[in-house]
């Protein structure tokens, strides 16, 4: 009987999993970096054990360390979670060699499924051996990993060298496996998978189909179960090759079993030997706890003869810290408030007051709806997100509520290339014009000393506000009587917390956060401008900024001061949370300045160059 279990995760997995512990009576310990010393799932573990002697990125792939860690904790079973090590055979053997229990399948299953080329091969399916312009576009993928890591799509041959010595680096510093593999690429493909859950007395579960067809960068950003539309045929082929996949192999404990599905027809992709990050829309829908299913596996125990059956539908979606508009640069800093109301369940590794890190995945959080019908189950998140408090640094929340809600989805008509189509139009901005007026009543509020009744009117007040990536101006008046008023807006109430105007007869509350400079007004987030700004804090034409801390990985080949550019020609190469972030030209014209050398850790907004354009007329 397990009594005190490792999990060798970070974050929102390991509290997740935590959870289930304690439901279960079982004591918990974490490992941590030492980025994530005071990080949530290190505070809530009953021990906590520093994992030392590595970068941060590397960390929780050290499974020697991981191991020692469990037994200097006295636990006596190890949980791998998703991502790093939970896929590693060599990891799970470890675990089992220490005499601890392995939360997972076999070794020998994971080694016939953990290389995607491999299990292509064990179902008959072989991967592109020579890619031809025939065979364009192609997809490049890990074989050691997922979630979006080592992926990239090639759509013309000359491409194709570059998009395999990046994937091969993302892929090496994600699983500590370079090895990448083409196949084709289904643009118009929906993405369908399906649970697997196995005991060690010859019972496999089949717990349906989940949709992941919503995705950036090969990484799903919203999942479903059932997978909407597909025909009960379909369907029952999916569940009998998933199935097949897990006897293949003499499968124990959750895994799943991916496809992509186009033209009526399912394309096996993979099986992925762990629990998925989407796992509770399935828990959901069996009302089932996959974590205590895994536990209970691996003590021994059998699975009933068959699933429970599955009631409603589920949608979730993950919160990212990170800017959609901005070739989805991941964000950093203070997360001042999390909390989304309703019923819906949160899974998350951070608590208010955290900071958001730059080593790590980012995301925030998953949000789960569980209703009778998909339209309801879409309709109560979509608005549970809209309602939530989110303060700190920008999110895809207004991606996901206007996902959810565009007409693509609803009809359940939406594939792998839904945001390829979509993006321009979901990221316009939208903030509400009256946030700035808003935030500065609350402001002048909490700040103003004056009150009672005046002789003369006040003079107008102004404030500056950069909200979306344009500057505000704002104006008002204090009354005669002590209130505040502006131009062709009625103010009903304000006070540092809340404000309610009236414009055009429609009145309308907004909640107010200031943490600093940074103040949140609903769902809009707006920065208070100095009243007079600094010339010298601008930066010149053609300046290229960090749109995110990282460290500079690569500059291109050859570049040098002075050296010609042309508009979108890749400069260098940032890389941060595990992924590579192209840094290209704005415009054509000249490289004035580069002031990064490779190596180098740069803050969000450091100057990495300066292009300059020619004049009119000089060559």
């Amino acid at each position: 009987m397990i009594t005190s279990l490792l999990v060798a995760n970070r974050g929102e997995i390991a509290c997740r999993i935590f959870r289930t512990c304690r439901a279960l009576g079982i004591r918990t310990v974490a490992v941590h970096s030492d980025p994530d010393e005071n990080a949530l799932h290190t505070r809530e573990a009953d021990a906590a054990v520093r994992l030392p002697g590595a970068a941060p990125a590397e960390t929780y792939l050290r499974g020697g360390a991981i191991v020692k860690a469990a037994l200097a904790a006295g636990a006596d079973a190890v949980h791998p979670g998703y991502g790093f090590l939970s896929e590693n055979a060599g990891f799970a053997r470890a675990v089992q060699d220490a005499g601890l229990t392995w939360i997972g399948p076999p070794p020998e299953a994971i080694e016939a499924m953990a290389s995607k080329t491999r299990a292509k091969e064990l179902l008959g399916i072989a991967p592109l051996r020579q890619v031809t312009e025939a065979d364009l576009p192609v997809l490049v993928k890990a074989a050691a990993g997922g979630g979006g890591r080592g992926m990239r799509v090639v759509r013309r041959a000359r491409d194709l060298d570059a998009a395999l010595a990046a994937a091969r680096a993302e892929a090496a510093a994600a699983f500590g496996d370079g090895e990448v593999f083409v196949e084709p690429y289904l643009e118009d493909g929906r993405h369908v998978e399906v649970q697997i859950l196995a005991d060690t007395h010859g019972t496999v579960w089949a717990l349906g189909t989940r949709d992941c067809s919503l995705q950036r960068r090969h990484q799903k950003v919203v999942e479903e179960a059932p997978a909407p539309g597909l025909t009960g045929e379909l369907a029952r082929e999916l569940r009998t090759v998933a199935e097949r996949a897990a006897r293949a192999v003499h499968y124990t404990g959750a895994g799943t079993v991916e496809f992509l599905v186009a033209g009526g027809r399912a394309h096996f992709l993979e099986m992925n030997t762990r629990l998925q990050v989407e796992h509770p829309v399935t828990e959901a829908v069996y009302g089932i706890d996959l974590v205590a299913e895994q536990i209970r596996v691996a003590e021994g125990h059998a699975l009933a003869a068959a699933p429970p059956p599955a009631r409603g539908h589920a949608v979730e979606a993950r919160l990212y810290a990170e800017d959609p508009a901005r070739g989805w640069a991941p964000q950093t800093g203070r997360l001042h408030r999390l909390a989304v109301p309703g019923t819906v369940r949160l899974d998350t590794g951070y608590a208010d007051g955290d900071d958001i890190g730059v080593h790590y995945d980012p995301m925030l959080a998953k949000a789960v709806a569980h209703a009778p019908t998909r339209a309801e189950a879409i309709r109560v998140l979509a608005d549970a997100l809209e309602r939530a408090a989110i303060h700190g640094p920008a999110t895809n929340r207004d991606l996901l509520v206007r996902s959810l809600r565009h007409e693509e989805f609803v009809s359940g008509r939406m594939d792998t290339g839904f945001y390829d189509r979509h993006l321009a139009a979901l990221t316009r901005p939208g903030p509400d014009p009256l946030a700035p007026l808003a935030a500065a009543l609350a402001d002048a509020h909490g700040r103003s000393r004056f009150g009672g009744w005046r002789n003369l009117p006040s003079q107008p007040q102004t404030k500056r506000y950069a909200m979306a990536g344009e500057e505000h101006e704002v104006r008002y008046r204090h009354t005669r009587a002590g209130g505040l008023e502006a131009d062709g807006v009625r103010v009903l109430h304000a006070d540092a917390a809340r404000v309610v105007l009236e414009a055009d007869g429609v009145r309308r509350t907004y909640p107010v956060a200031r943490y600093g400079d940074e103040i949140h007004v609903g769902r809009t987030a707006l920065r208070a401008l100095p009243r007079f700004p600094d010339p010298a804090a601008r930066h010149a034409p053609g300046s290229l900024l960090a749109p995110m801390p990282g460290t500079v990985v690569r500059i291109a080949d050859g570049l040098s001061e002075g050296a010609p550019v042309q508009a979108g020609q890749p400069l260098l190469w940032l890389e941060a949370m595990k992924m590579q972030h192209q840094i290209s030209a704005p415009v054509t014209g000249t490289l004035h300045a580069l002031h990064v050398t490779e190596g180098r850790q740069v803050e969000l907004g450091t100057l990495l160059a300066v292009v300059t354009t020619t004049a009119p007329g000089r060559s």
